[in-house]
């Protein structure tokens, strides 16, 4: 069983994944955004609802990369958990460090009471635990079982376990289920810019829909590991699996919606199948016909995503604090953002409100790059 060498594809494919989540979580102006680069309201979705599944499920091929690797070495399993278990709590902290700072200096708000508990990084730190035991423990066969056990479980919960006033399958904001736990284990300590009071889109039981989506992941990481295939037939596989994912989402979809706040079982299928296509498309052109080198920077982003996340958390928060007593056209002195002094006197000047802001987004994009590509030169690669 030959030795799966680093698929240069995959890091492109995270990289495409941070840059875009980068560029969709840090536009010039929340209220001049184009409509793919927010989320769906509700049901239905856009780009940016693509992005945070892509990143469980590239997580999940990776972990088949690693753990197939140190298996085969002899590693033993409790090593393995033990470790897992340190680089989920440390993301999980990451993600609470993110969502708290600057903790309340510099005049900011911060309460124990009512911070934030679960998040993005939160909720990849649980799944990658929660994944780790179900590769360590499961054959293949095993994780199919869990993984098609989770989406149907998860879909059952939703359809027919009844809320408090508002009865069984109630999928609205309010009514549904995963808002309801949410409320009774998270109160309190919710987003606050969720479609519903103490509802988190990162919350308790849709976390089950986030759990199959890196198990996705990890069943095509065996694919790329362990099929006696050539990298040709390898795409067209992927492809067809890819596209077989999206019929059956796209079907799912007339009895549970495709759904990001929820994570619904059909959202989870659906974006599989956009993930294993677009991938395929990156392994065709990278690692198949070996053209590297427009995706060098690409790679350069997905080698260091964390770091990358961490520095957007952490400078936005500082720059939005960075302030200076400007005159403004009307005469009046205001103490005003660095962001709103390059919005106003360049980017307004001359684009419209809607691509003013988007080019805030990439200038911001280019920022993060300039360290990563710093990091990349030293060979500097942030690994938790």
């Amino acid at each position: 069983m030959a030795k799966q060498e680093r698929l240069s594809s995959l890091d492109a494919f995270r990289g495409f994944t941070i840059a875009g989540m980068m560029l969709v979580n840090n536009p010039g102006s929340w209220g001049t955004i184009y409509p793919q680069l927010k989320h769906a309201a509700w049901n239905g979705w856009t780009f940016t609802d693509f992005i945070f599944p892509f990143f469980l499920w590239i997580m999940g091929v990776a972990m088949t990369m690693s753990f197939a690797g140190r298996m085969e070495r002899g590693d033993a399993k409790p090593a393995m958990i033990a470790q897992a278990a340190r680089r989920g709590a440390t993301l999980f902290l990451i993600g609470i460090f993110l969502s708290t700072f600057p903790f309340g200096l510099f005049g900011t708000h911060f309460s124990l009471e009512t911070m934030r508990i679960p998040g993005v990084l939160q909720r990849i730190g649980i799944c990658y635990f929660l994944a780790t035991l179900i590769y360590l423990y499961t054959t293949v066969r095993g994780q199919i079982a869990w993984l098609v056990g989770l989406l149907s479980a998860y879909w059952l919960m939703l359809a027919f376990i009844p809320v408090p006033g508002y009865g069984a399958g109630d999928l609205t904001p309010m009514g549904s289920l995963a808002r309801y736990i949410d409320t009774m284990f998270l109160e309190g300590h919710t987003w606050h810019g969720a479609p519903a009071p103490g509802f988190d889109p990162e919350g308790v039981i849709s976390t089950l829909g986030a759990l199959a989506t890196t198990l996705f992941g990890i069943l095509i990481g065996h694919y790329l590991r362990y099929r006696d295939h050539s990298k040709e037939e390898r795409v067209c596989w992927m492809f067809t699996a890819g596209s077989m994912l999206l019929l059956a989402g796209a079907a799912f979809d007339m009895w549970m919606p495709i759904n990001k706040n929820l994570w619904t079982s059909s959202y989870a299928v659906f974006m599989a199948g956009f993930a294993t296509c677009i991938f395929a498309l990156f392994y065709f052109i990278i690692d198949a016909k070996g053209y590297k080198r427009w995706a060098t920077p690409l790679i350069i982003y997905g080698m260091n995503a964390i770091f990358v996340f961490t520095l957007s958390g952490v400078a936005g928060r500082l720059l939005g604090l960075t302030k200076f007593n400007v005159q403004l056209s009307n005469g009046l002195w205001e103490w005003v953002s660095v962001q709103r002094l390059v919005m106003d006197n360049v980017l307004l000047r001359l684009f419209s409100p809607l691509n003013a802001s988007l080019g805030w987004a990439i200038l911001w994009d280019l920022f993060l790059f300039f360290f990563a590509w710093l990091m990349w030169r030293k060979k500097w690669f942030l690994k938790v």
